[in-house]
């Protein structure tokens, strides 16, 4: 039997993790997936380290020996599965996407998971230029052609890189290295990311804009960014009318981005000049009208699919696996491991308040953020903070990055996206044993939020930007600024019944008579998108925010 005791310690940069073996020095770790055996070799050359390659499917009876779980794509790691492995404290994601891994049920157990976050950027975004070549060159149909006999050059007619304008949906580290090559080829890149700083743009040589102006100018349109609520469906129908006739569009980042029916009509139809695939939202694709249309090339998810891909990212997880098992840091953590401590128990009664705090204030600033302040005052204020300032970070990046966030990877989130944060501290007189404030700084505009928590009234905000409220987060919110006139909030509420939407409660508030002024309303259930333009359309309403939460 194998007795573990584990400490964990927090940083500002990482989680240590100190091991010490009781009884039994064998650190043993189950390689689930097929995983680059020279990948694996720095784990076979550690004495203490058992490596032992079968499918967690097979496993029937549970090894309490394994510490440690190597995966890529195909296991999938739910709650369940983790009954087989009681003694797991690491699971090793050997790539980026930890969509097959229960990240929520690892944490509740305890266990740590890592992923290889850099091990295939150079990989799938090779792939998607050599998608991009072979997509204007017809390289494809070519190559069929001559191998049925055929010798007819003019049907094969391509198209140059050079001098066109390429853009570019998602700027993480993808995105950036396809911007870079394709300065190379003298492309003109413009690029779509709610949250790209003009500085960041200016730095890699692009171009920033909206939505409709990436779409409208692009030549070739090429997708990397996150599959999230907001993504979902993105390039349907209405976006690829807005596109130019003729123009390319690639996806290698994740199916369920581009409404692939639609695609394919607007292949058939001309408007589109064709398109390039490596991701669908119904993997392996079996039935897709995609597989019926010309001009259309499809892979089977392979963009990550290279020797030296594979090799880097199990070196990576290998790496770290080593390091864990010998009480030394874990850089590459997706998860909060559980802190035991006086000191979070102080803290712990204000956790959920920054949480959502941040995640509010991140709907409220759908544009670039360059800094995050958080100020506490009063008892909190006395306090280490530390944590709370990562649960508003992570609230804040919740929704807006391409990968798993939390208390841990809050803060390297941040600096990845150049955005800076500050802890301040102060003692005014606020008539509340405690608050928070969060402020978000913008290129054009800033946004703040105020909170407090007690044992008696929960969590409330007491200010939104400068309008004084006291309200409680809910699931369903609706934010309204508009000018302070008679029948304004009579008009609200006639729209919202007519919708079929039910006001639980109301917070009305106004700096002066006949200005700006806001309502902040909670409703029963998601406004459509359909009752927001009704909405908007009355004309004293200056601003209506949907907050889910």
């Amino acid at each position: 039997m194998i007795c573990v005791q584990i400490r964990i310690i927090r940083t500002d940069r990482e989680v240590h993790v100190l091991s010490q073996t009781v009884s039994e020095n064998t650190f043993n770790v189950l390689v689930s997936d097929p995983v680059s055996s020279e990948g694996l070799a720095p784990l076979l050359a550690i004495p203490n380290i058992r490596v032992i390659e079968r499918s967690l499917e097979e496993i029937e009876h549970p090894l309490p020996a394994i510490r440690a779980l190597i995966v890529r794509s195909a296991t999938q790691v739910t709650e369940e599965a983790l009954k087989k492995l009681p003694g797991l404290q690491l699971i090793g994601r050997a790539g980026v996407g930890t969509d097959n891994i229960d990240i929520e049920a690892a944490t509740r157990k305890g266990i740590i998971v890592i992923n290889a976050p850099d091990g295939n950027t150079i990989s799938t975004c090779e792939h998607t230029f050599a998608m991009m070549m072979a997509l204007l060159r017809k390289i494809p149909q070519a190559h069929l052609s001559v191998k049925e006999g055929e010798w007819t050059r003019k049907k094969f007619e391509g198209t140059e890189l050079y001098g066109k304008h390429l853009g570019i949906i998602g700027f993480g580290r993808i995105g950036t290295e396809i911007a870079s090559r394709a300065k190379a080829f003298r492309m003109n890149v413009t690029v779509y990311d709610p949250f790209l700083t003009s500085e960041r743009a200016e730095k890699a040589g692009v171009k920033s804009g909206d939505l409709t102006e990436v779409l409208s100018h692009a030549d070739i349109l090429t997708i990397h960014t996150p599959l999230t609520k907001e993504t979902r469906g993105l390039i349907g129908q209405e976006a690829l009318h807005v596109m130019k006739t003729g123009a390319y569009l690639l996806n290698c980042a994740r199916g369920g981005i581009v409404d692939e029916e639609a695609l394919a009509g607007a292949v058939r139809e001309g408007r589109i000049g064709g398109a390039a695939l490596d991701v669908f939202e119904n993997e392996p694709l079996l039935q897709s009208p995609l597989r019926d249309a010309d001009n259309i090339i499809l892979t089977p998810h392979i963009a990550a699919s290279t020797r030296e891909a594979q090799l880097s990212v199990a070196r990576q997880v290998s790496e770290e696996i080593i390091a864990f098992s010998q009480g030394k840091s874990v850089t590459h953590a997706l998860n909060y491991p559980h802190i035991p401590g006086e000191q979070v128990k102080k803290v712990r009664p204000f956790y959920d308040l920054a949480e959502k705090m941040g995640r509010m204030s991140s709907i409220f600033m759908q544009i670039p953020v360059k800094e995050i302040t958080v100020t506490y005052s009063g008892e909190v204020a006395e306090q280490d903070t530390s944590l709370l300032t990562r649960a508003a970070l992570k609230g804040f990046f919740r929704n807006r990055v391409d990968s798993y966030v939390n208390d841990v990877n809050a803060t390297y989130i941040a600096r990845q996206r150049d955005v800076s944060w500050t802890e301040k501290r102060t003692q005014e007189e606020s008539g509340y044993q405690s608050l928070i404030t969060i402020r978000a700084e913008g290129e054009d505009h800033s946004f703040s939020l105020t909170g407090t928590s007690n044992r008696d009234f929960g969590i409330r905000f007491i200010k939104i930007d400068h309008f004084s409220a006291d309200f409680q987060p809910s699931d369903h919110q609706l934010f309204i600024s508009h000018t302070d006139k008679p029948g304004v909030i009579g008009s609200v509420g006639q729209l919202l019944g007519s919708h079929g939407v039910n006001i639980a409660t109301m917070q009305v508030g106004r700096r002066t008579e006949g200005g700006e002024a806001m309502m902040m309303l909670t409703v029963d259930k998601e406004v459509a998108d359909e009752t927001v333009r009704g909405l908007q359309q009355v004309s004293e309403i200056n601003r209506v925010t949907v907050i889910e939460l």
